[in-house]
């Protein structure tokens, strides 16, 4: 941001109102400056109409993926050899490929998430984000072969689905079934998906399959590329869903659906392993941008209080206002804090070490973001006043968060499930690392 403007209090990071911080260089700050005039350009200026109309413009897509700002979206470190096979050599703001890292991709998705709504985002990157990177760090090479150039340049778009009716957070409870044909080349494939973000709008799934029969529980998953667009036995609809409409919430049924056994991404059986690892970055990837959700609420709130009038004076002279809005700073400054130690954390250890380190952490930071979000839209809506339960107006930013607030706290794990899934994986963790400490001990003592 401009150091020459004076930002609305809460309205940025540390990092973006002038402090100093020990995490960022030149190539982070060029990258902001790059994505907030691209995004701020071919997306912010419009998500507020496009989230009321329900409906990204197809073209958006397009224009994104021809200036290279969908593959941000991706983990760090990027599949430099892809990229460079696919004619990429530097990202957005002129970052070489191999030089870019996790802070580069949070820069990346708080931009952005910068109009405060998770819609119009959603409906470019989610598919990137999560559907492609099961392909890359798991898939063999024939499969990426056939797939990873068209979806890493976007001329072709993919999903993650995992959710099913009767299947949510309990991903070891699938039941959609892919079987082997007669002739053995091919899974058949029947079940249905449910919530599935971008669905009508992809080419493909990267979708979780039981191949290993009732009663098979977590062994018995796979993954498995689906086709979606015009495939026989393939159906898809739109699901009317409270926020984030325009990201494409989805209903995919599959009929006997026919799927070359060469779409298997990695081994049979191992796709809850496959799904939990990329779960880590699904997770972190919606706490940044539900953090910045939550700084446009209390930001809005924040200069609204300093002009609103009531009762003779400005509300930011209520001290039961300054109370409330306090009481979420400190929730959002510490939630933003945490995010960037969690990057900087990934931006030091390598994958293996990140899913096995912070995975339990990562579903609670998840789960907080969903909180802090709560709060700090349910703050803006009630220092709105009516103009807070108004979809047009004033508050109407205040009123369209809020909506999104139940899409931050349930996809990607519900809250509850997270906070549990936190608690065991340090308490595993932990009885793993004192395993570890005894056979050290004892091999010294030998």
């Amino acid at each position: 941001m401009s150091d020459s403007k004076v930002t609305v209090p809460l309205s940025e990071p540390p990092w973006l109102s002038g402090l100093p911080s020990p995490y960022y260089d030149d190539s982070h700050r060029r990258l902001q400056r790059v994505c907030h005039e691209f995004i701020g350009e071919h997306l912010i200026k419009h998500a507020l109409e496009w989230e009321t109309a329900e409906e990204v413009p197809s073209h958006v897509f397009g224009e994104f993926a021809k200036a290279n700002m969908l593959l941000p979206s991706l983990p760090a470190p990027l599949p430099v050899e892809w990229l460079r096979r696919v004619g990429i050599t530097e990202m957005p703001g002129g970052i070489p490929v191999e030089k870019w890292d996790a802070f580069h991709m949070m820069i990346y998705t708080d931009e952005m998430s910068r109009a405060g709504l998770a819609g119009p985002p959603g409906a470019l990157n989610t598919g990137m984000a999560f559907g492609v990177p099961p392909i890359l760090h798991y898939g063999d090479k024939q499969l990426q072969e056939r797939f990873l150039p068209d979806l890493l340049l976007g001329r072709k778009r993919t999903c993650i689905a995992i959710t099913e009716p009767d299947a949510g957070s309990d991903v070891a409870n699938i039941t959609t079934s892919a079987h082997t044909s007669d002739c053995g080349k091919y899974y058949i494939i029947n079940g249905t998906k449910k919530w599935i973000t971008n669905g009508v709008m992809s080419d493909y799934a990267t979708m979780a399959v039981r191949t290993g029969g009732e009663g098979s529980g977590a062994r018995g998953i796979s993954m498995l590329v689906v086709p979606l667009k015009n495939h026989p036995g393939v159906s898809t609809r739109r699901l009317k869903v409270a926020g984030q409409i325009s990201a494409g919430t989805s209903f995919i049924e599959l009929d006997d659906v026919k799927v070359p056994k060469e779409n298997l991404i990695g081994k049979e059986g191992q796709g809850m392993s496959y799904i939990m690892n990329n779960f880590n970055h699904e997770r972190l990837f919606i706490s940044i941008g539900v953090t910045r959700q939550a700084r446009v609420a209390l930001s809005a709130a924040f200069e609204y209080c300093m002009k609103r009038e009531a009762f003779g004076k400005t509300l930011m002279d209520q001290p039961v206002v300054r109370h409330r809005l306090a009481k979420c700073a400190a929730m959002l400054e510490s939630q933003s804090a945490w995010v960037e130690q969690f990057v900087y954390l990934l931006s030091k250890l390598s994958k293996s070490d990140g899913d096995k380190e912070l995975g339990g952490l990562t579903a609670l930071c998840k789960a907080n973001a969903g909180i802090v979000l709560d709060e700090c839209a349910r703050c803006a809506v009630l220092l709105f006043g009516g103009n807070g339960y108004t979809r047009t107006g004033q508050g109407e930013i205040a009123e369209k968060i809020y909506r999104d607030v139940p899409g931050a706290r349930i996809p990607g794990g519900s809250e509850d499930v997270l906070m549990d899934l936190a608690v065991r994986q340090l308490v595993k963790r932990f009885q793993q690392k004192t395993k570890e400490l005894d056979a050290r001990t004892k091999n010294s003592r030998l």
